[in-house]
């Protein structure tokens, strides 16, 4: 983002979804022709001689993508919403694994998992996209927090959603969503653990420093990142992950404003990565200027408020010494102040 590192956190998923975000890592184990048999039956809604014919002919326990797309396109057509959910999971991976199909079934418990990503968006970044409510947070009665957003079809593409993106700034952002949440999923101090994750022989970095604003610390210039492949025991590093969240959150501080930063922070930040979708002008500099942001007001609806005066002066070019935008100038003054 503009204005620095943001992530998808096991928070996220605590609260989203629902999902455990504990216990030992998942390793996969090998799937027999019978098996996968027994799977397509049971979770992909297809006969027993349809599911051995198909797996048959594939010389192994597999699916081929062409057939998880005829199912999904069927099961579509007959409303059948878990079926369909797993026929295109499975076919969103780059390897088809069959035990792929055990994970998908959280979808049984009306959890629109294809949606996530979206609801991750809506939840932290209001100003962006169209949000729809099935509910008011109050009245979820501890269900999942995906569901309470409906989808809602947008008309703005890739190329028009580049410079909303590049425009966003620190009171832009809701940086901790779920407080209205915790009767139903109590954070969980797991959550800042830094390391690297486990699926099988998939490792991936979770790095917990370069987004401490989510969870309420001040962000600090982060560690060098994690090379997994050189990772010794990941499992033992998991379950004594008490040692990796006195590192992460020993070199911060609570943050006193949802957004705030150490001083040399974005100055590093812009100096070693890509904070903008778009790139300059070919007569302009390629070096992209530091921004400055104001503190802004702690208060999220005053934040919110003064986000959308601050944008309008910006777009029509408003000068301070301009009377015809003297009230909005004062109003902009005072919504900062709170």
């Amino acid at each position: 983002m503009p204005f620095g590192e943001m992530s998808i956190t096991l928070d996220d998923v605590a609260c989203l979804l629902h999902l455990p975000i504990r216990g030992i890592f998942w390793s996969p184990q090998d799937v027999t022709e019978e098996l996968a048999v027994e799977l397509a039956v049971d979770y992909l809604g297809v006969s027993q001689g349809q599911a051995q014919s198909h797996v048959r002919s594939c010389r192994g326990s597999y699916y081929k993508l062409e057939w998880l797309y005829d199912l999904f396109v069927h099961h579509r057509a007959a409303s059948s919403w878990a079926y369909a959910t797993r026929a295109y999971l499975l076919m969103l991976l780059p390897s088809t694994d069959i035990l792929e199909m055990r994970p998908c079934t959280v979808a049984n418990n009306s959890v629109d998992i294809l949606l996530s990503y979206k609801c991750w968006i809506h939840e932290y970044f209001p100003t962006v996209g169209k949000r729809g409510e099935n509910w008011k947070p109050a009245e979820n009665c501890g269900l999942p927090r995906a569901m309470r957003w409906s989808y809602r079809q947008g008309v703005l593409k890739v190329d028009d959603l580049r410079p909303i993106l590049d425009e966003l700034t620190p009171t832009d952002v809701i940086w901790r969503p779920f407080e209205d949440h915790r009767a139903w999923r109590v954070f969980d101090e797991i959550c800042l653990y830094r390391g690297c994750l486990k699926w099988g022989e998939t490792v991936v970095p979770y790095l917990l420093d370069r987004c401490l604003r989510q969870f309420g610390y001040r962000q600090y210039v982060p560690s060098p990142p994690l090379d997994c492949m050189m990772a010794t025991d990941i499992d033992v590093d998991w379950i004594s992950y008490h040692q990796s969240i006195i590192a992460v959150i020993g070199s911060s501080t609570v943050a006193t404003t949802p957004s705030e930063v150490e001083d040399d922070y974005l100055e590093w930040y812009y100096r070693v990565s890509h904070p903008r979708l778009l790139p300059p002008h070919r007569d302009a500099s390629r070096e992209v200027p530091v921004p400055v942001y104001d503190v802004g007001p702690s208060d999220p609806d005053w934040a919110r408020v003064s986000t959308l005066i601050h944008r309008y002066l910006r777009q029509v070019n408003a000068e301070d010494e301009d009377p015809q935008f003297s009230d909005l100038f004062e109003a902009l003054h005072i919504s900062r102040s709170h």
